[in-house]
C-alpha cells in the first residue's frame, strides 16, 4: 500500500478535527482540508479500500489502528519541526505551522530520530499544543478553560492556542496573547468582546478568537 502525501494530510486531519472536539465527517475534512466535496469523497474511498478509516452509516470517519499508527506518526513530525524551527532556527511561534506543514512529508525516519535526539523530550509545541490527540474534554479534565469563559477581574496564564489560522497568531501576537503571557479580564462587554489587559496594555479581543485560546489560572 502506497500512503501518499495526500492520503498523509486527510489522516492527519482527521486526528486534528478529533482534538477539536468535532465530529467528523465528509463536510469537516472539505472545510477542514479546503478541497471540494466530490474531491472527499475519492479521498475517502481511497483510505476505506486501504483499511486506514471508517465510515459508519451515519457517515462518521474514524481512524484504524493502521490510520490512526500513520496520523499519529505525521503529528509526531510536524511536532518536531516546529520545535526545531523556534528552538534551533529562532524562528517565531506564530510562522512555524505552516513551515512544518511544508516540511513534514520530506522528513525521512532517520532524520525524525535525530530530532528527537537533538529536541529530546517536549510536551507541547511553540502554540502550547500538546503532541496527538488532546480534546477539549482532555484539557478541561487537566483544570484548563478557554479565555472567553474567563469572568471580568480575573488573571490567567496563556497555555495554549489554536494553530492552524495564521491570521488569527499574528493578530494575538500583535496583543501580546501567547502561550506563557499572563493576561488579566477587565471586562465583558456587551458587544461580545473582552477588554484584557496584557503587559500593562489594555486590549479587546472578540469571543470567537477568545474561543482559541486556552488557559488556566494565574
Amino acid at each position: 500500500m502506497k500512503i501518499t502525501i495526500s492520503k498523509e494530510n486527510y489522516l492527519k486531519a482527521i486526528a486534528e478535527a478529533e482534538s477539536e472536539g468535532e465530529t467528523v465527517k465528509a463536510a469537516t475534512l472539505s472545510r477542514w482540508l479546503n478541497v471540494t466535496a466530490p474531491a472527499v469523497t475519492m479521498a475517502i474511498k481511497r483510505l476505506k479500500r486501504d483499511v486506514l478509516i471508517r465510515v459508519d452509516d451515519e457517515g462518521h470517519i474514524t481512524l484504524t489502528p493502521a490510520g490512526r499508527e500513520i496520523a499519529n506518526r505525521i503529528l509526531n513530525r510536524h511536532h518536531l519541526i516546529e520545535r526545531m524551527l523556534t528552538e534551533i532556527f529562532g524562528m517565531e511561534w506564530y510562522k512555524v505551522h505552516d513551515e512544518a506543514e511544508q516540511l513534514e512529508h520530506a522528513v525521512s525516519g532517520d532524520f525524525e530520530r535525530k530530532l528527537a535526539e537533538k529536541l529530546g523530550a517536549g510536551e507541547s509545541c511553540p502554540h502550547g499544543n500538546r503532541v496527538g490527540v488532546d480534546t477539549p474534554a482532555d484539557r478541561r479534565r487537566r483544570g484548563l478553560k478557554t479565555l472567553d469563559e474567563s469572568t471580568a477581574s480575573e488573571a490567567v496564564a496563556v497555555t495554549s492556542v489554536y494553530e492552524r489560522d495564521r491570521r488569527l497568531l499574528e493578530y494575538l501576537e500583535g496583543l501580546g496573547v501567547r502561550p506563557g503571557s499572563r493576561v488579566s479580564v477587565e471586562a465583558r462587554n456587551a458587544d461580545d468582546t473582552l477588554t484584557l489587559r496584557v503587559d500593562g496594555q489594555r486590549v479587546q479581543l472578540g469571543r470567537s478568537a477568545a474561543q482559541k485560546v486556552w488557559v488556566q489560572a494565574a
